[in-house]
């Protein structure tokens, strides 16, 4: 039995809430069990150089944790980068452009910024979810502004995440702080909605993995994405 009484195999509860803040082209607050993540997409008409030069726009994504997220304060990023933070905001940017078409917003920057209010463990794989729906709505406004001709044109492959790690012998399905900070392998798994792969991203801390500690791990990970799936899919019109 794990710390909080769920199966191996069981997520927290996910509550998703849509257009939680007025101002951004898009935006979501994700609960994920005790993490808590504001996603917010942002269209501005700008694109980095060497995508004009392909006639494509760009989609990138930013990660901060807020003083108050963890129960000791945080404190903000000053002149001296964040290393994981930059590391996080890198694999969301990735995973989101990985479910994108970048050639149907040319000349266009969508900017996906994930802030952690509340920290529980698996703010990145919360992060990714809850900014691929603010992006989707986000391509939603585009239509409706008429710089879209679809939602699908710009989102053909929508992406999700899950963690999952080895605690003590056991794999287990979506860490809590308490899971992940004793965990001995630690793995983040990036998928599309109808289950292919984007980015695996795992460490082993406590023990070298066996093969078949991997090949476990992973089919545990994709029997979550299904059932992320499940959520997240209704808040994806593509």
């Amino acid at each position: 039995m794990r710390v909080d009484g769920r199966k191996f195999d069981e997520l927290r509860p996910i509550e998703i809430i849509p257009n939680w803040t007025e101002n951004p082209d898009g935006s979501v607050l994700i609960k994920w069990g005790r993490t808590w993540v504001l996603c917010t997409a942002s269209v501005e008409y700008r694109s980095p150089m060497w995508q004009k030069e392909k006639d494509e726009g760009w989609v990138t994504g930013d990660y901060g944790m807020l003083p108050g997220s963890t129960d000791t304060r945080k404190r903000r990023p000053g002149l001296k980068p964040d290393s994981r933070g930059t590391e996080i905001k890198r694999l969301i940017g990735r995973s989101l452009r990985g479910a994108c078409d970048l050639s149907a917003i040319p000349g266009w920057t969508i900017s996906v910024d994930c802030d952690v209010l509340q920290a529980d463990g698996g703010t990145r794989v919360a992060s990714i979810t809850g900014g691929m729906i603010a992006l989707s709505i986000a391509a939603e406004s585009m239509v409706e502004k008429g710089l879209l001709a679809s939602v699908s044109k710009l989102i053909t492959e929508p992406v999700i995440a899950i963690s999952l790690g080895i605690v003590g012998e056991d794999a287990v399905l979506d860490l809590n702080y308490k899971e992940d900070s004793t965990a001995e392998v630690d793995l983040n798994l990036v998928g599309t909605l109808n289950g292919k792969c984007i980015e695996v991203q795992g460490t082993s801390e406590g023990r070298a993995m066996e093969k078949e500690d991997l090949d476990n791990l992973l089919d545990l990970g994709f029997k979550g994405l299904s059932k992320v799936s499940e959520i997240a899919k209704p808040f994806i019109n593509v």
